[in-house]
């Protein structure tokens, strides 16, 4: 697609002051589109004499899209058992699926996991894919990218949903590469569109200031990542079944360019944020670094994890891994205690589905209360120690 400036043009300058990137210029009495352009189109209906028209490149698309059907999810595994933001996507898929009048399918890769399939069915899926092999025991690159597009090829589904984790985000836009389709990454929310039937992938663009939404028209599979904890896990049903499609590996040892020498832990539990069920959360409003000893000790008591908005995080008072937020993880457990955290929008777009949101701050304006189901107002290097000990005490008696 281009917009063009035919031979009628008669270079009356009528479109330049028009152009928002200042993409026209007028020489010898003849408009000429510089490299500027976008091709918003805005400088068309303003030719006086039609000179600007908007080409139509012929679409070369050899692919017969009737062929793919199904919905796929990914389900990534960690220590043995399935990830919960797999099992989150799969209730979604689920809708998807049923909207679309086909079957949702989960996929497995790894090494003895057929027994996580009753998992993915408990999940509401119908069919799931296994391949186990020793290779495929970690996840590498090469290994998972290989046997899932030789999956594709094979099966041909419509739609493949990954969530948007580490390496959900390596994986995807390998496999959209290697079967030559798009790939929106980072989504917030799925749905069907009425007018063509294809998903709609809504993320946000522009810093968050705008939600876009996304169709992949002429290209299959419909691909795309998702923040883990923004769609609820459905509740499992442990009566349902389904059909268990072993595919051969293919994956030697030698085609993997990675070995896995050691695993490291550099995080504990308490920063586990996507799988946390309760989640304490410092922000600047702590005023010092040593304050988040107060937040960290309440996690403790909790059994949760440490989070951090991004003030905090920018200011070294906690890793990046920590952080919560639009730019940070996605999270939704069942508690949220969000303290000294005024609740700018991107924060609070990455906690507003959690259960229960509990603020603590001394501004009584604070942002966060609007959201918030329970507030307290005050000091919280004197409110959370008595919140901590009064913890200590239920759980102890």
């Amino acid at each position: 697609m281009a917009v063009t400036v035919t031979k009628e043009c008669v270079g009356c300058g009528s479109c330049e002051p028009v152009c928002p990137f200042g993409a026209i210029e007028i020489k010898d009495d003849q408009a000429i589109i510089t490299e500027a352009c976008t091709q918003c189109g805005a400088c068309i209906d303003t030719c006086p004499v039609g000179a600007i028209q908007r080409e139509i490149e012929a679409k070369q698309v050899s692919m017969d899209k009737t062929e793919y059907k199904d919905v796929w999810v990914y389900i990534e595994t960690s220590a043995g058992k399935p990830r919960n933001v797999g099992l989150e996507l799969l209730g979604e898929g689920r809708k998807l699926a049923d909207a679309m009048g086909q079957n949702l399918a989960g996929v497995l890769i790894g090494n003895n996991i057929a027994e996580l399939a009753k998992e993915v069915f408990a999940a509401g899926a119908d069919k799931v894919y296994l391949v186990e092999a020793p290779e495929l025991a970690h996840y590498s690159t090469d290994g998972y990218t290989a046997t899932f597009t030789e999956l594709i090829n094979s099966y041909k589904p419509s739609v493949i949903l990954l969530g948007a984790t580490n390496d959900g985000r390596d994986l995807g836009p390998r496999i959209a590469c290697r079967v030559g389709t798009g790939l929106t990454a980072d989504c917030t929310g799925l749905g069907i569109d009425a007018a063509t039937g294809l998903v709609a992938w809504t993320r946000p663009a522009f810093g968050g200031n705008i939600m876009a939404t996304i169709l992949c028209p002429e290209h299959r599979p419909q691909m795309g990542t998702v923040r883990p904890s923004v769609f609820k896990r459905p509740v499992p049903d442990y009566a349902s079944s389904g059909e268990i499609i072993r595919a051969a590996n293919t994956v030697k040892v030698q085609d993997i360019r990675t070995k896995l020498v050691e695993v490291i832990k550099v995080c504990t539990a308490s920063c586990n944020l996507e799988e946390a069920e309760i989640i304490v959360s410092g922000g600047r409003g702590l005023c010092k670094p040593e304050n988040f000893a107060l937040v960290e000790e309440l996690a403790t008591v909790l059994g949760g994890a440490v989070g951090a908005s991004r003030a905090a995080v920018d200011a070294g008072w906690k890793p990046v891994l920590h952080q919560v937020g639009q730019t940070g993880k996605t999270v939704g457990p069942k508690i949220y205690f969000a303290c000294g955290i005024s609740g700018a929008i991107q924060h609070m777009a990455g906690m507003s589905s959690s259960d229960i949101i509990i603020a603590i701050n001394k501004d009584p304006d604070a942002p966060i209360f609007n959201m918030a189901d329970y507030g307290i107002v005050g000091d919280i290097t004197e409110v959370l120690p008595i919140l901590t000990e009064e913890f200590r005490k239920i759980k102890a008696g």
